[in-house]
């Protein structure tokens, strides 16, 4: 007989196959919660009809690793209104007792302690829930785009260049050469405009060595990248932008309805289109509440939160800011004078996506390269594709990590991500 997951159990004779939750003694009555990977089930056992699997569930201990074999009966009192009356119970693995770590929501583990112990972190239920949301939301985003056309690009890892330059560039050696872990597949995305891949896009990790330690920055996470050439302006980057992201979020809303109810939270789908705040308007808002900002410097993550939480007082989660200053972006941007067409995606306060159309002219790629400090001879694979013939494109970056968390209301970013990298931790 095969092994089935709980949420398969119907009735009849089965094989479940999991860890021990919750062991109770009721005097001739024994029985106790198993866990797999989709649910809970209450196995039972009588004294006076199996006294031998009485003694079983005896020597058990939370987290032990078993097999059992039974038979499906319907039961008010279990969770989910049935149990397995055990036949037989296998024990494949016992736990070490104490557990280093809770793996129920009685007591709460720390960031750190869960994150040694991961694996364990993982039996519990609202844990695991969060990276089935993933899942299905990293799906979601996939049909979005091969729904609108794009194809599904790999870009090198190891690099030669950073996109944007600077400290945050991990640098390794590659054949007795430097070499950096991409901080971005911006530039050979860019690149494909001029092969004729007119959209493409890519999910993939990026690396950041940035000594942040914030609830929202990661050394290493998880991109979703999209470029498309014969673009207007920047308001073309955003229509797929918002309509990703609308997507994404109906469409998992509507198939992880259980885990959901357990998480018991409430995912709200946007409506479309995103209110478009220009830079200047940002900064007129946040001026009302008393946050002066310098025309031509950055929004800070405090700064963006309080807009954050103007924008919720008006009903709106997810907003643009557009018509940033030029000095505050990237050289890829495309500038008109003192004012880019670059644009950030914003969701209850955070930044998640950012992006806009990108310099298409060779000549004003260099111009700006040079402004902003950086060496065009090092970046020459790159400009290449502006000599024959580049259309005129654009695009986004968006952190996945970011958009689950802020979707699911979590406290932290690590929160979404399996085995986090972080300046404190490399292991495990």
């Amino acid at each position: 007989m095969e092994r089935i997951f709980t949420k398969e159990i119907k009735n009849g004779e089965v094989v479940l196959k999991g860890w021990v939750s919750q062991i109770r003694d009721l005097g001739g009555l024994k029985f106790f919660l198993l866990r797999d990977r989709e649910g809970i089930i209450q196995v039972t056992a009588k004294k006076d009809t199996n006294p031998e699997l009485f003694d079983v569930i005896s020597g058990l201990h939370r987290e032990d690793c078993v097999e059992v074999k039974g038979t499906v009966k319907v039961s008010e009192k279990a969770p989910g209104g049935k149990e397995i009356m055990a036949k037989e119970i296998n024990v494949i693995n016992k736990a070490e007792t104490p557990l280093p770590i809770e793996t129920s929501d009685k007591i709460q583990s720390g960031f750190d302690k869960r994150f040694d112990f991961r694996f364990i972190d993982l039996r519990n239920r609202k844990v695991m829930n969060v990276f089935k949301i993933k899942q299905v939301m990293f799906s979601k985003l996939r049909e979005f785009f091969e729904k609108n056309g794009f194809i599904e690009i790999q870009t090198p890892v190891i690099q030669a260049a950073g996109a944007e330059g600077g400290a945050t560039l991990f640098p390794l050696i590659y054949y007795n050469k430097e070499a950096f872990l991409r901080q971005s597949p911006q530039l050979y995305k860019q690149i494909l405009m001029a092969s004729g891949m007119d959209r493409v896009y890519e999910i993939g990790q990026v690396f950041r060595a940035e000594k942040f330690h914030t609830r929202r920055h990661l050394s290493e996470y998880v991109s979703i990248d999209m470029e498309m050439a014969w673009i207007d302006s920047e308001d073309d980057v955003m229509k797929i932008a918002e309509g990703l992201v609308h997507y994404a979020l109906k469409e998992t809303k509507k198939t992880c309805k259980e885990e959901l109810k357990e998480l018991g939270i409430e995912m709200h789908v946007p409506e479309l289109p995103f209110p478009r705040l220009t830079y200047d308007k940002a900064l007129d808002m946040l001026s009302k509440e008393g946050i002066k900002i310098e025309r031509g410097e950055d929004l800070e993550d405090a700064q963006e939160r309080v807009l954050g939480e103007i924008m919720q007082r008006k009903g709106k989660e997810w907003y643009f800011i557009y018509k940033y200053p030029s000095r505050i972006k990237p050289f890829y941007i495309m500038m008109d004078g003192e004012v880019s067409r670059g644009m950030d995606l914003d969701y209850k306060g955070m930044e998640i996506a950012s992006g806009g159309q990108r310099e298409h002219r060779y000549d004003m790629v260099v111009k700006v390269m040079k402004q902003k400090g950086l060496d065009p001879h090092k970046f020459e694979f790159y400009l290449s594709a502006f000599r024959y013939g580049m259309p005129p494109h654009g695009g986004f970056g968006l952190g996945s990590e970011r958009l689950i968390e802020q979707a699911l209301g979590l406290d932290n970013v690590k929160e979404t991500v399996l085995f986090p990298r972080t300046p404190e931790r490399l292991v495990p």
